[in-house]
């Protein structure tokens, strides 16, 4: 029988019954699993209860704010924080399962093993990928609505391991997250205060495709590597060009 470690896991989820079989899977090390779904029409819910994971259901706040919720829901001491697309692997189970016994450190950060097209995409920045993910459930909190980021009082460390992420299926998947993704940006500049000019989603957009195609080599996946480094690009480019639209919307109505 598998003894299982006193960590919970917290997964914020929306519409993932497709790929959050497999996350739950590998997270048969530990003791509790808490999921905190925002409004799925699929069988998220049903699937996260019938795998033994306590529910709860909010309305979407951004991702910081949304995962924080998640943690606070948590029993256990330490969380580890994980997307319904992530796998934890069976080696990483066991660096965890020693990492929480240490004095002293808040929190962990651990690199992704970005998989498209049924590979290890090591180029365009994804890899290592290094993000915050174990940690101690008061040490801090996540910011920004969106690519949030862990803002710990203590001290953090790097585990020498990784979590498997398996973010699209296919270049559709990865046009469609774009779209979504480059419109809360948008929307977190206009809330922040930031204006531009016409030039900024060009420059941006031609900056970040030779930082990926280029600099981080994005050359070396061949296709993939060139669609991946474009979507960036289009990304960074929407970005400019939806918070454009958003003063320009605002102005109008004054």
């Amino acid at each position: 029988m598998l003894i299982k470690i006193p960590v919970s896991a917290a997964i914020i989820t929306k519409n993932e019954e497709a790929r959050l079989g497999r996350c739950l899977d590998s997270l048969d090390f530990v003791d509790e699993v808490v999921v905190l779904d925002s409004g799925s029409k699929d069988g998220t819910v049903e699937l996260a209860r019938k795998k033994g994971c306590i529910v709860y259901q909010e309305d979407w706040k951004g991702y910081g704010p949304q995962k924080n919720s998640a943690i606070q829901k948590c029993r256990n001491k330490w969380v580890l924080i994980v997307d319904a697309d992530e796998v934890i692997p069976e080696n990483t189970k066991s660096i965890i399962a020693n990492a929480i016994k240490s004095e002293g450190i808040q929190a962990y950060s651990v690199s992704r093993k970005n998989y498209f097209h049924d590979r290890w995409i090591k180029t365009c920045g994804w890899w290592p990928d290094r993000v915050v993910r174990l940690l101690q459930k008061e040490s801090g909190r996540f910011v920004n609505n969106v690519h949030e980021e862990w803002v710990v009082k203590g001290e953090t460390t790097a585990l020498d391991a990784f979590i498997e992420h398996y973010s699209y299926n296919n270049y559709s998947e990865m046009l469609q997250k774009m779209d979504v993704y480059s419109s809360m940006s948008a929307k977190a500049l206009y809330e922040s205060g930031k204006r531009v000019n016409c030039l900024a989603p060009f420059s941006h957009g031609l900056a970040m495709f030779i930082k990926a195609y280029v600099i981080r080599k994005g050359f070396l996946d061949g296709i993939d590597g060139f669609i991946i480094s474009i979507v960036h690009s289009g990304a960074s480019f929407l970005k400019y060009a939806k918070l454009m639209e958003i003063w320009k919307m605002v102005n109008a109505k004054k």
